[in-house]
């Protein structure tokens, strides 16, 4: 009895061992989402201070849209900004927005200064429609379909490889169907 004692310590560890391992076969960047393939959450924000409309749920309805999470305060949104600039001069798909928890005026001073690629802005200074989103940091942009379902969730900045390997092809699958 006393030698299988002695062996729990090693099971223990090898259990740890093979569950730590199994861990890092994960891909870290990928966080799964629960509303993929389903409804876009409720939501009605009022407009960011200096623009006259807000945007709601059903403003994303009817045709195959960009939901960005965005913030003045993220550091990576400036990064990624000049590629939405650049898929908002293309036309190929409209972008609404979402002002993520932001001081008033910031984010209209932003897009002030770095230019507006969104058709609306949102404004979510409580964050409660980022949490219904299941937003974990900005940016954040949800691929939503004609039907208002969420078809997929990129976390962090859209890049040009992002935007012509990934999102682009299913924009474009989305519009044909």
């Amino acid at each position: 009895m006393n030698r299988v004692i002695a062996f729990i310590p090693l099971i223990a560890f090898a259990a740890m061992a093979v569950y730590f391992w199994m861990g890092l076969r994960q891909d870290p960047s990928e966080i799964p989402s629960q509303l993929i393939d389903e409804a876009v959450p409720a939501f009605d924000l009022p407009a960011i201070e200096g623009f006259d409309q807000g945007l709601s749920h059903e403003d994303i309805q009817g045709e195959v849209v960009l939901l960005n999470f965005f913030g003045s305060w993220c550091p990576p949104c400036l990064i990624e900004h000049p590629m939405l600039m650049q898929i908002a001069r293309s036309g190929e798909v409209p972008i609404y927005a979402i002002d993520w928890k932001d001081e008033p005026g910031a984010g209209a001073a932003w897009l002030e200064r770095h230019g507006n690629p969104f058709v609306r802005i949102g404004d979510d200074q409580s964050g409660r429609t980022a949490i219904d989103f299941g937003v974990t940091g900005a940016p954040e942009t949800f691929l939503i379909d004609r039907n208002g379902r969420v078809r997929y969730r990129h976390v962090g900045v859209i890049t040009e490889e992002v935007w012509e390997d990934t999102l682009r092809p299913m924009v474009e699958a989305l519009q044909r169907s």
